[in-house]
């Protein structure tokens, strides 16, 4: 499948909320790609602790410092965009952060950025067990 971005799309100025609707099966992959790879008996059970609001703000504390200043950009368009009622697993400041992220995974999923995924992912999941703490390296000059 083609990117965005050679479809003449431009991610960047597609609305928050697409973004973070994509994005929130990035994350799901990534989560989920992760724990087959790791050899997890049961992946769907381990998931759950990966895939909550709550799983996703401790993810994003993580990765925030690493992001460029585009990323900061959409993650906060994806935060501030609308949101309906938080499942009640969490609060409405946790649900907001998350969907700017999935915001951002969206947006790099769509960009064709997989490196750039798979970087932060592997920044944000370094010490649960998902990827090894090499593969987790803050990057240099972000």
């Amino acid at each position: 499948m083609m990117d965005a971005m050679m479809e003449g799309k431009d991610p960047f100025q597609m609305p928050a909320a697409a973004l973070a609707y994509l994005g929130d099966a990035v994350y799901e992959i990534e989560v989920r790609t992760a724990l087959v790879l790791a050899g997890v008996q049961k992946p769907s059970v381990a998931s759950l602790q990966y895939v909550t609001a709550s799983a996703q703000c401790r993810v994003l504390e993580k990765i925030l410092p690493c992001f460029t200043e585009k990323e900061n950009d959409i993650y906060h368009r994806g935060r501030n965009c609308v949101h309906n009622m938080p499942p009640k697993s969490c609060s409405m400041s946790e649900y907001r952060r998350a969907t700017g992220l999935e915001a951002l995974f969206g947006y790099l999923w769509l960009s064709g950025d997989r490196q750039r995924l798979k970087e932060l992912c592997g920044i944000g999941f370094a010490g649960m067990g998902l990827y090894d703490e090499a593969e987790a390296a803050v990057p240099e000059n972000e």
